[in-house]
């Protein structure tokens, strides 16, 4: 299962990064917002920020690529309609992400309530994120044919 899971991280969380630099513009404050999460502002403004951003993303994905891959594993609905089943992620994960964990971690976070900031976060979370992480995990052999 460590093949799958790599592959799906390095896909959707490249993928995910990407568009947020392209949605956010500054690649270096994006990777820092990232890194302030786990780590707070001082580190994370400082020379160390970058790197421990793009750490802490490809951390956080591979917990969601985990979840998912654990799920498909025993569900096999969620590979034979990968697509619906990727998107529909993608959007749980949104959920998750926007409306929870960003307002727990950050007193001040406003989640956005405008048309299209929320639809670059869907377009992110469900066409970048849960697609691969969904396409990945149904190119997998079913449990029984798999070697150990």
């Amino acid at each position: 299962m460590l093949r799958p899971v790599v592959t799906a991280t390095l896909l959707a969380g490249t993928l995910d990064l990407l568009s947020a630099f392209v949605f956010q513009g500054a690649v270096v404050s994006v990777l820092r917002s990232v890194a302030s999460g786990p780590f707070g502002g001082e580190i994370a403004g400082g020379a160390a920020g970058a790197p421990l951003g793009v750490l802490t993303h490809f951390a956080i994905m591979t917990v969601m690529v985990a979840a998912y891959m654990y799920a498909a594993a025993r569900v096999p609905a969620l590979n034979q309609n990968w697509v619906v089943s990727g998107l529909a992620y993608g959007v749980a994960l949104w959920i998750v992400m926007y409306w929870v964990v960003l307002p727990l971690r950050f007193e001040s976070y406003q989640t956005p309530h405008e048309a299209l900031p929320i639809a670059k976060q869907l377009f992110s979370h469900c066409l970048l994120v849960g697609l691969p992480i969904a396409w990945v995990a149904s190119r997998r052999p079913p449990r029984g044919l798999r070697r150990i």
